[in-house]
């Protein structure tokens, strides 16, 4: 398993007061630095166990969700028929995906606190900005395919479970639906992007996740007990006005779920502008 951040034997390039790079010596580029941060993260066994959790687990969900869908949609009123979004039952596995694929953005930074290789790595990389731009990218790369194979695969299935229970479905041509169903993986790869930010931010992966479950359960749950000039910032919260974009039936609370989903990635562009400054900063 490569550990260092670099390739072994190629100095870095010195900052403007260091003394000057001797003519043919090789500089390390954001390149190599990508390619090392990418070799280490899959050299781990944790992170093809979360991707696969990731699926097997986002597809159970689905298939369990959906068993019952046929029911609820023959059982349902002529308002909940009306309001019926065959997609977005699809695509309610989000939920739970977004902690596994938080799991995977918080190890790309704490696995290395965890076993001290951060030492190493910083070592290898004293330019700490491009050291953590480096993971910021691979995490990203890697939750987006993720998370599109997910969003995709759970669409596909909810609809063939549906078909078998004679309700209506959809298809990737119905207005909304594609766009959804990409969204969909676009909100679990900035749910990753904040995982890293807050992994960076606490070096635990426990006090991180923690964090990132209040962020999007609990502080949704008690909304309510906000005071009203708060109750706009919900409308780009995760799991509240940025989940608007998993639907094709408009929500009168959120009719624009990309603009929700768009201030959701503001917010966490802030945590990782604090990632960012406090990687700098502090000691390792």
């Amino acid at each position: 398993m490569t550990t260092l951040a670099t390739a072994p034997g190629v100095p870095e390039e010195p900052d403007a007061w260091e003394a000057p790079r001797a003519p043919g010596t090789p500089v390390v580029t954001f390149a190599h630095t990508l390619r090392a941060e990418w070799i280490k993260l899959r050299s781990l066994r944790s992170t093809w166990y979360t991707l696969a959790c990731l699926l097997t687990v986002g597809l159970g969900i689905t298939a369990l969700s959906m068993s019952s869908a046929g029911q609820d949609y023959t059982g349902g009123t002529a308002a909940e028929r009306a309001a019926w979004d065959p997609a977005g039952l699809s695509l309610t596995t989000y939920i739970v995906a977004q902690l596994v694929i938080a799991v995977l953005g918080i190890l790309v930074v704490t696995s290395e606190y965890a076993t001290g290789l951060m030492r190493t790595s910083l070592t290898a990389t004293p330019r700490r900005h491009r050291l953590l731009a480096a993971k910021v990218v691979v995490a990203t790369a890697v939750a987006m395919v993720a998370g599109q194979v997910l969003m995709f695969s759970s669409f596909f299935l909810g609809q063939l479970l549906l078909s078998g229970q004679h309700v209506p479905g959809a298809a990737l041509g119905d207005p909304g639906v594609l766009s959804a169903v990409t969204g969909g993986g676009l909100y679990l790869a900035a749910i990753a992007l904040l995982a890293v930010g807050l992994g960076t931010l606490m070096r635990a992966t426990a006090g991180a996740l923690a964090t990132l479950v209040g962020i999007v359960f609990l502080v949704p749950a008690v909304s309510g007990l906000f005071p009203s000039w708060l109750q706009g910032l919900f409308d780009y919260w995760p799991t509240k006005g940025a989940a608007a974009v998993f639907t094709t039936v408009t929500d009168p609370a959120y009719p624009h779920p990309w603009l929700n989903l768009g201030g959701m990635c503001l917010g966490i562009a802030a945590v990782l502008a604090a990632a960012f400054l406090v990687f700098r900063r502090r000691d390792v």
